[in-house]
């Protein structure tokens, strides 16, 4: 982080700068962090410039011009989610920033923070990536301003984006440019980099993606290329491409991830676990993840308005029982901790272990769990529960919970094992997403039945009491997806009202770059090109909202989430407020990872990615 600090390691030189938008917090949680551990530990030296302001150069060239690149990321948030509700008011809070104050970072980081480097350290190669840069690497619609953007690798005239998790494709491209190699040319055998080249240029057996000109022409054209470049992210098989006035943006193939035995090694890496100390605040997230373990990357959900499948891809990569219990040693160890270890999860954490036993290459399925689950999805849902019972036998350990949620169509198909997770691993409150109750509103948002809530309700209420605990469900539920009308969200407020659950605070729907969802909005039309409705304006959005949030619009809209019931009724817990997924809720991304514990969502992170 200093001059100072570079001197007592002996660096001459950095190799690589990382610029982030989050202070710098040294848990695998966030992304710089990461990264920096990462790239250090194969001989890399690496700076990370956090949080720098924005109008001043000399703010990322105090540890001087670094010999290779620099990283840019927004994040763990995607700036503008950051900075606005879903009626584009201004947050006052940044759980990423020393105090929690809001404004550490600006708008369009990623852009922002690119040029900077580039009036810092003329010539110098700039990469973005993290959550912000990972979606936009295409042509999206941007709610923020109400309009069709290109990829963002042409605005921010960088050399590339390295989307998803990055671990590989950064080292990659160190090692090419520390060998010498030009990156123009480095990029094209570098996994999950998308930059640009001359329209003119064709290439051979790549899907073709419709262009930036033929989305403004025909909206519905972004429903499309959102479902291929989905497919481009699951096959894994080639590479694909998008023509953009006189350029075409390149997307080489994800690339694998870091297996199980790369993973673990990932995690041993000496992390000290605290935010940097030349802060003279606390840093909200730190506290938040400090107790948390990340035990997978991957959601095999593909949920339409959610990130984590275009980010950190369905295949689900877990790492071993033995890395997490040396962890979850390590952190029984630590200076401070409570006992409580608040969180061992992911994405969505019983699917922990699971596999696709099919040809994923192959694979035209948009998620592996809707309509029905897969024949070819195998979940250890038992071994995700044996893992829990052994990080709680860990000396000092003397709580352990699931803090980042549960998919609930996954946990009813192996009840004996979901009723464990409610018994043993429920520290009063259980976070599923049912998200609505109309049948046709969850077909497009890609979630199971109704039904399916129902059940788990039943199976929760009968477990709990099989252990004698008064628990909550907290239900995640959201207002003004596309295709969603206000008798929708009637009939849902009535069913809530039979239950004599009453929600002070929902979800309002926010189009996020990339999405499936955000295509339907943009285009007014569901996923197979069918008209649907679509609440576009405040006032719209605001009377569907306001019918599971009551009166008070904005000001219930900015608090968290909480659902409050009359005394003596069975109890659960509440939806979700118009904020983003905080760290121990759900939900991309840095460069790499961000620091969420669940990637995704309508949040605009992912689960630490």
């Amino acid at each position: 982080m200093s001059r100072a600090e570079m001197d007592r390691l002996g660096w001459d030189a950095l190799d690589v700068l990382l610029v982030t938008g989050d202070a710098y917090v040294d848990h695998p949680s966030f992304g710089a962090a990461l990264l920096g551990r990462w790239l250090t530990a194969h001989g890399f030296r690496t700076g990370i410039a956090a949080q720098p302001r924005w109008d001043d150069p000399d703010a990322v060239a105090a540890m001087g011009r670094p010999r290779l690149f620099a990283g840019v990321t927004a994040g763990a948030l995607d700036s503008m989610l950051a900075h606005y509700t879903a009626f584009r008011r201004k947050r006052s809070e940044d759980a990423y920033t020393p105090g929690g104050k809001a404004g550490a970072r600006p708008n369009r980081a990623s852009i922002v923070y690119a040029n900077l480097v580039r009036r810092a350290c003329p010539g110098l190669p700039v990469v973005l990536g993290g959550i912000e840069a990972s979606l936009r690497r295409v042509s999206h619609y941007d709610f923020w301003s109400d309009s069709l953007r290109r990829s963002i690798v042409l605005d921010a005239k960088a050399d590339a984006v390295l989307y998803g998790m990055a671990e590989h494709s950064l080292l990659a491209l160190a090692e090419a440019l520390e060998q010498g190699e030009d990156i123009a040319a480095a990029l094209w055998d570098i996994p999950g980099a998308a930059f640009a080249v001359p329209g003119s240029a064709s290439l051979e057996d790549a899907l073709e993606l419709p262009s930036h000109e033929s989305i403004e022409a025909e909206p519905a054209q972004l429903v499309k290329a959102t479902l291929l470049l989905e497919r481009h992210v699951h096959q894994n098989r080639r590479a694909a491409c998008q023509r953009s006035g006189e350029r075409m943006v390149v997307l080489t193939a994800p690339g694998e991830g870091l297996e199980a035995e790369a993973l673990d090694a990932l995690y041993t890496l000496p992390f000290t676990r605290r935010a940097h100390p030349s802060y003279d605040k606390p840093v909200p997230a730190e506290a938040m993840m400090a107790g948390s373990l990340n035990i997978h990357r991957g959601c095999a959900g593909g949920c339409s308005f959610c990130t984590l499948a275009l980010h950190q891809g369905r295949r689900i990569r877990s790492r071993s029982a033995r890395s997490v219990l040396e962890e979850a040693r390590a952190l029984a160890g630590t200076r401070g901790f409570n006992g409580s270890v608040s969180d061992v999860g992911g994405p969505s954490a019983n699917m922990w272990g699971a596999a696709c036993t099919g040809d994923m290459a192959s694979c035209a399925r948009s998620s592996c769990l809707t309509p029905r689950l897969c024949r070819h999805f195998s979940a250890r849902q038992r071994d995700f529960v044996s893992l829990l019972r052994s990080v709680s036998a860990v000396p000092g350990v003397r709580h352990v919970r699931v803090a980042s949620g549960w998919r609930m169509d996954l946990g009813l198909a192996d009840p004996e094992a979901l009723g464990a997770m409610v018994r043993e691993f429920t520290g009063g409150q259980a976070k599923v997403a049912p998200e609505h109750r109309a049948g046709h509103v969850l077909r497009l948002m890609r979630k199971p039945a109704f039904e399916t809530f129902e059940r788990f309700l039943k199976l929760f209420e009968r477990e709990s009491a099989r252990a004698g605990k008064e628990q909550y469900v907290v239900p995640y539920l959201m207002s003004a997806f596309p295709g969603c009308t206000v008798r929708d969200m009637q009939e849902l407020a009535a069913w809530l009202g039979g239950r004599g659950w009453r929600p002070d605070q929902v979800q309002c729907f926010i189009p996020l770059p990339g999405t499936a969802a955000a295509a339907m909005y943009y285009a007014g039309v569901d996923l197979e090109g069918r008209p649907i409705p679509v609440a576009r304006g405040d006032a719209e959005r605001r009377a569907q909202h306001d019918i599971l949030a009551g009166q008070g619009g904005a000001e219930h809209a900015a608090r968290r989430e909480a659902i409050r019931k009359p005394a003596g009724a069975a109890r659960a817990g509440g939806p979700r407020g118009d904020s983003p997924s905080r760290p121990g809720g759900r939900s991309p991304g840095q460069t790499g990872r961000g620091a969420g514990r669940n990637s995704g969502r309508n949040s605009g992170r992912g689960r630490k990615g």
